[in-house]
């Protein structure tokens, strides 16, 4: 259900906004993605599994507040990591 070390490491170096950023919103967000991709694919084979579900609604929210956040600071980053990701809003 979690992502491969090697994977995360992919996606900081596809997100990151310079060089040696690991934390910026973006690459939370991408990071967050990927988690909560990997959790539906499971939840829809183990529907009764409600922990996880939880765990993954809790994924949902974070990764709303970060995206929220990255819409107050600067809203064309925000624009380009939803346009980049495929999410709706």
């Amino acid at each position: 259900m979690s992502i491969t070390p090697e994977r995360k490491t992919a996606l900081v170096e596809e997100y990151r906004t310079k060089e040696g950023d690991t934390g910026s919103p973006e690459v939370q967000v991408a990071i967050l993605s990927e988690r909560i991709r990997n959790l539906t694919e499971h939840l829809q084979t183990h529907k009764k599994d409600f922990h996880s579900r939880r765990g993954l609604l809790m994924m949902v929210g974070q990764r709303r507040r970060l995206l929220d956040y990255l819409k107050r600071k600067d809203n064309g980053r925000y624009e380009a990591i939803i346009n980049r990701l495929g999410l709706r809003r």
